[in-house]
């Protein structure tokens, strides 16, 4: 059976947090998105905490690094 390839959120959290996790994930041949979606960018409103995507079929492989990330933050 063939795996997804649909993007599911596996971290929130702060942005430069994100930002180290995806450069994390890169290093292991794993493609991510950043996303914020805050409802109050329209007003010039920034949000601190961020979104990140991977690929569903990059999970098993991602989540050994997004525990690694997490016990350092």
């Amino acid at each position: 059976m063939a795996k997804s390839n649909d993007l599911i959120k596996v971290f929130y959290g702060p942005e430069g947090t994100v930002i180290l996790l995806k450069s994390r994930l890169e290093e292991e041949g794993i493609t991510s998105l950043i996303k914020n979606d805050s409802s109050e960018a329209f007003l010039g409103v920034s949000t601190p905490f961020t979104d990140l995507y991977i690929n569903e079929s990059d999970l098993d492989k991602a989540l050994p690094l997004i525990a690694e990330i997490k016990k350092s933050i």
